[in-house]
């Protein structure tokens, strides 16, 4: 059987205006394909034609596309092609009401698994891999979207699926398993048993694909060290396609965008005008070339900047930066805007606390309160008060110096934060109803 060459160097080294003409040719066409086939972005287009798409720049005459919207048209009211041509359907957890329903084509698959094949080339990933996904299989888009372009480059699958962890370890070491998908926060409890069972060098571990969660520059530090690869990261998410939309190269200076299939924007999230290049703000996608549930200039409320010089891996892909936080999860308090990112890039500073937390915000007298709860390395602290208090005050004095405001800083005991499998639940907001 011919093996794939899915690194398609014609494509990702081209030259930006080439990109652009790319991007406008598709973009055009999309505009056409909505106004036939989605009734929603008809009504929302209906002044607006291919013909007055000239350069790229004018899909600022486009209103965004919001998650309210695909759920105002649940299940399928955004969709471009009618069932019979849908072969796959996925959809969000739905926790906070119905769930975001998106629909895949033949094609809308073919596409999803060539764009991953070629962010996890870029990251380092061969045939001569073996790789774990530990994520949850199922409606999630996650795990479903690596296997396929893992499998597209010929590398070897061990769908573990998450949790069992015990038996996710034994796999990797009777497997000489080589890369592991999972969250970040996964990955980290994986390399807490791991040193528990002192099993590190019977690993054959050399890179870690993760995603679906924020992770700070420091706690993949310590997932680096914890489990002995080098780890990337990956963006995407179910409404633009599931992962695919942009990941690390083995520079790591940014997560290349595939950007024949998304063009991205950077817009103020409060003005909604689109920013200069190189500013930091929300990320808006539209999915040039999906057909099943085709999204234009979607608001995905991920803060990021965009970088469009060449990177030195030679790819001329537009590289977005790491995910600073949500704009939705980000937290005023006392007037001052927080994001978790923050809080974590200086808790992984201390070596005597673990890399799990929670945030916990309460209100008392119309003034928000900010908890940080913190879980300690090991028990070597528990009966030593002045050692623990001491800790505290520094952890309390570094928050202060980089959020600007004082919070209450909890040591609590190693392994009372609960752990999940999926993505970690960093804040717990009691303000709702508090006077």
């Amino acid at each position: 059987m011919p093996k794939v060459n899915i690194y398609q160097k014609d494509i990702e080294t081209l030259s930006r205006q080439k990109i652009e003409e790319i991007q406008l040719e598709r973009l055009r066409h999309l505009v056409d394909y909505c106004k036939k086939n989605v009734p929603f972005y008809a009504k929302r287009l209906e002044n607006i034609s291919s013909e007055k798409i000239k350069t790229v720049k004018d899909i600022e005459y486009i209103p965004y596309t919001t998650k309210e919207d695909i759920r105002d048209n649940y299940p399928f009211g955004l969709f471009g092609k009618p069932l019979k041509d849908i072969v796959r359907l996925h959809a969000s957890s739905g926790t906070t009401g119905k769930p975001t329903v998106v629909g895949y084509t033949k094609n809308d698959l073919d596409m999803w698994s060539d764009c991953v094949a070629r962010l996890i080339m870029a990251a380092g990933v061969t045939e001569d891999d073996i790789i774990q996904i530990a994520f949850s299989y199922g409606l999630f888009t996650g795990a479903l979207g690596l296997h396929y372009g893992l499998e597209k480059i010929g590398a070897t699958v061990v769908p573990t699926s998450s949790g069992n962890t015990e038996k996710q370890i034994m796999l990797m070491q009777d497997f000489k398993t080589t890369g592991l998908v999972s969250t970040p926060s996964y990955a980290q409890h994986i390399a807490e048993i791991i040193a528990e069972k002192g099993v590190l060098n019977k690993l054959n571990l050399t890179t870690g694909l993760f995603g679906s969660e924020g992770c700070s520059e420091e706690f993949r530090d310590r997932i680096e060290a914890g489990l002995n690869l080098f780890a990337t990261d990956n963006y995407g998410m179910s409404e633009l396609i599931g992962p695919g939309v942009s990941g690390d190269c083995v520079y790591r200076k940014g997560m290349h965008i595939n950007e024949d299939h998304f063009l991205a924007e950077i817009i103020d999230p409060k003005t909604l005008e689109v920013l200069p290049q190189g500013e930091t703000g929300e990320l808006v996608v539209t999915t040039l070339t999906k057909e099943g549930i085709p999204m234009l200039r979607y608001r995905t409320k991920d803060i990021t900047q965009i970088s469009y010089d060449i990177c030195d891996c030679g790819r001329t892909f537009a590289r977005m930066a790491k995910i600073k936080g949500r704009s939705d999860d980000m937290l005023k308090i006392r007037g001052v805007n927080v994001f978790p990112s923050q809080i974590e890039s200086v808790l992984i500073g201390f070596e005597q606390i673990s890399p799990n937390y929670q945030l916990v915000l309460t209100r008392t007298h119309s003034t928000d309160e900010l908890e940080v709860k913190v879980e300690l390395a090991d028990g070597s602290l528990l009966e030593n008060y002045t050692a623990l208090e001491d800790l505290r005050v520094k952890i309390k004095k570094s928050l202060k110096n980089v959020l600007e405001i004082s919070s209450k800083v909890s040591l609590v005991e190693y392994r009372s934060i609960e752990r999940t499998a999926g993505k970690a639940q960093r804040i717990v907001d009691l303000r709702n109803g508090e006077k």
